[in-house]
């Protein structure tokens, strides 16, 4: 539940009065589920309601995971003739955590700042803010810095395709923008010539963070969503000598030269696929090929197997077995 405006008390001091003077906060000025539930299913249907935002969100975190997920087995996705409903799918996979753990994460901190702000006493919470200001201040200087030299690098400091960069970069501001917000309880507001608070340098700030913020959470998913391909691929990898046989039969000799894969002519002249080929495991197939490869397929020196699908050529799945079988 998001807090209620704050009774303000004016400091003895004569500093602007700030939540820091003594906040009170009364049952009545919560905001009730009442209340809550309409204003957010107002800004949820208006962030749904923009449908091609979403669907070009979802097309581009699930073009990273494809991304990952083929070039572990050391294919060019962009041969692959993947659909859009693929990219979509995929995407499914690359967003659902980040959001989650971004929301909780969001939850906990608001609660920990209401609890701060609301329910701690005065003498140690201004003990608490002199402490946090500084942290927050030097954790948020730390993090956009390693963002913007791993930015500057390439991926030379956190690793290519790595979300660590764009955590650090959305933290980090996060963490500067609370920082100044502490400290401007302590400070007289800024006002303009006509006594004022000025509205326009508050709205730069909160535009500029906002928006280095959501490039940060962007940069994250991304490779979040590259990494989720990744391991995909990789539970793949280790679990190819237990996933069912695709044996392939061919009309002509295709000449797989493939370690691991054996080539057998069929006996019978009149048969319409005369080849046959073994220990082969099907990857997934994409729009008119097969992506296969050999049950003993390693990322060192392994080759992946593009064959197109059509009239010349079937698949049959069987389960693994060692030794020769009749064509």
């Amino acid at each position: 539940m998001a807090a209620g405006p704050a009774t303000e008390v004016p400091a003895a001091d004569g500093r602007a009065p700030g939540l820091l003077a003594g906040p009170v906060e009364t049952a009545a000025e919560e905001l009730g589920a009442r209340e809550a539930f309409p204003r957010l299913l107002k800004v949820f249907g208006a962030v749904l309601a923009q449908t091609s935002l979403l669907t070009g969100l979802l097309f581009y975190f699930g073009r990273s995971r494809s991304a990952g997920y083929y070039r572990y087995f050391r294919v060019n996705f962009t041969v692959l003739d993947l659909t859009t409903n693929d990219f979509l799918f995929a995407g499914i996979d690359g967003l659902f955590v980040p959001i989650a753990v971004a929301c909780l994460l969001a939850l906990l901190l608001l609660w920990l700042n209401r609890l701060l702000l609301t329910r701690v006493p005065e003498h140690a919470r201004s003990r608490a803010v002199r402490v946090l200001v500084p942290l927050a201040a030097v954790t948020g200087v730390v993090l956009v810095g390693l963002a913007f030299l791993d930015l500057v690098a390439e991926g030379g400091v956190f690793g290519a395709n790595s979300p660590i960069g764009g955590l650090c970069l959305a933290v980090g501001v996060i963490a500067l923008v609370y920082a100044v917000r502490l400290v401007r309880l302590f400070l007289p507001p800024v006002t303009g010539p006509d006594g004022r608070p000025t509205a326009t340098t508050g709205l730069a700030e909160w535009g500029a963070a906002f928006l280095l913020v959501t490039i940060g959470l962007f940069w994250a998913a991304d490779g979040y969503a590259y990494g989720v391909g990744t391991r995909g691929a990789i539970t793949l990898h280790r679990a190819l000598p237990d996933v069912p046989e695709a044996v392939l039969y061919s009309a002509q000799s295709l000449s797989l030269g493939a370690d691991g894969v054996t080539e057998r002519r069929c006996g019978d002249p009149e048969a319409a696929y005369r080849f046959r080929y073994d220990g082969l495991r099907l990857v997934r197939q994409t729009g008119d090929q097969y992506v296969l490869l050999p049950a003993t397929w390693t990322r060192e020196d392994g080759t992946a197997l593009l064959i197109a699908r059509g009239e010349g050529v079937r698949l049959e799945f069987r389960a693994p077995a060692p030794g020769d079988r009749a064509c």
